[in-house]
């Protein structure tokens, strides 16, 4: 039988301001999430996953931690010329800016879709968590005789005025694009619910390429903004419900239409509680749909004692004696002193939280140094003084001096491994 030759955009040029301080040496993609993975890599497994192999990522902000992780961690097959995840950066051929937008983005890279000439092209986000089987949206474009086709998660109506929201009739057919509204129109059959648009579109190429098109003639720049509410009036769009779609291997005490738009500090931390538990709501164990990521070379953990509840530990990490960690991410190379408290916290790669600290809702990023006796996250007055304290409570404490670990030459925190 034959398979649709398909190429994919991957949006991965996010800003990520509402993430800051995570985001003010890297994008938002590359911000690390769960004990070894980064956000990206959540998109770009769901596409290989789902045989899609020919990957391309538009980066733009604050892109080099996102190029390196590629480099190390996506080298697909260099044998397959058409299975490769390549990083692409504003090339300024339409003249000399930057994306302008998703559009634009995609536009300024037309000639890669003409060396591919595919039949569909994917054109997904890069900020989300989540797990698609995409074949089953191809499907869908296909069956339904679609000429673009745009992921829908089902909200609740009560909280669909935060989103962009799609109006389909009960096949699916878009009938009119809503922009945060202040009466959001219904999901066919379920007056509860809305669709709401997730930024994921699958394209037939020859609309594709006529709609980019116009849209540079137009000075349009963007997919949602611009390009399919004029393709509306001329062409059949599709609304998939992604509420159908099913990943092989998911566990029946897990959410099993999961996803989540980690795009504040808020969010980005009850992100992470849902990874934690004996039966967590988005289970990252999955042999039938694994997260990919990179091919760490450290060690494993390392518990010399202490005391350890409902917690993730990343390869490399130490725990010292008298130690008390509990509902808390530990990534790699992390060294957790004696006498640490660490109550509902992330610990990101390279730190070293000194003894006798005791940190409690807090994100620390990489290459972080805590002193020894410091107290994080009991006051906040005290801690808006130093660090970025979020609306939820959760206190960030910025990225570190990669330099300070250079030399601590006795073993994790100075990035050994470091990819």
């Amino acid at each position: 039988m034959q398979t649709d030759r398909i190429i994919a955009f991957v949006m991965a040029g996010g800003q990520g301001s509402r993430l800051q301080p995570l985001t003010t040496s890297r994008s938002k993609p590359s911000v690390p999430f769960g004990a070894r993975y980064r956000i990206v890599d959540f998109v770009l497994s769901n596409l290989v996953n789902s045989q899609i192999n020919t990957i391309y990522l538009l980066v733009q902000y604050k892109s080099q931690s996102l190029i390196e992780h590629i480099r190390k961690a996506w080298t697909i097959s260099p044998l397959l010329q058409s299975q490769f995840v390549t990083v692409v950066p504003p090339q300024m051929m339409l003249g000399t800016h930057w994306f302008q937008g998703t559009a634009d983005a995609v536009n300024q890279n037309i000639a890669l879709i003409e060396e591919h000439r595919p039949d569909l092209v994917a054109v997904f986000g890069a900020d989300h968590i989540y797990r698609m089987d995409v074949r089953q949206m191809v499907e869908f474009h296909k069956t339904s005789n679609a000429d673009v086709t745009i992921a829908a998660l089902p909200v609740p109506l009560a909280d669909a005025s935060g989103f962009g929201v799609i109006a389909a009739d009960e096949s699916g057919r878009i009938q009119a694009f809503e922009e945060k509204p202040a009466h959001p129109t219904p999901m066919p059959g379920n007056p509860s619910m809305a669709y709401a648009s997730m930024g994921n579109y699958i394209f037939s190429t020859d609309v594709l390429m006529r709609a980019l098109q116009e849209s540079e003639a137009a000075g349009e720049s963007d997919f949602g903004q611009h390009v399919l509410p004029r393709l509306l009036k001329t062409h059949r769009l599709y609304a998939y419900d992604f509420a159908t779609n099913v990943v092989p291997g998911i566990q029946s005490f897990e959410t099993s239409v999961y996803w989540r738009d980690v795009g504040t500090i808020d969010a980005y931390f009850d992100a992470h509680k849902d990874v934690l538990g004996a039966e967590p709501v988005f289970d990252m164990f999955n042999p039938e749909w694994p997260v990919f990521s990179s091919g760490y070379q450290g060690p494993v953990a390392r518990v010399l004692g202490g005391e350890i509840r409902n917690t993730l530990l990343g390869a490399a990490t130490m725990i010292h004696e008298g130690a008390r960690i509990s509902n808390s991410i530990i990534r790699r190379e992390a060294v957790i002193e004696e006498d640490v408290v660490l109550e509902d916290c992330i610990i990101m790669d390279y730190v070293r939280v000194s003894r006798g600290s005791h940190l409690r809702n807090c994100i620390v990023d990489r290459h972080q140094l805590i002193e020894p006796g410091e107290r994080i996250g009991f006051d906040p007055i005290k801690d808006q003084q130093r660090f970025h304290v979020s609306s939820g409570g959760v206190t960030v404490v910025p990225m570190g001096r990669v330099s300070y670990f250079a030399r601590d030459i006795r073993g994790s925190g100075r990035g050994g491994y470091s990819e």
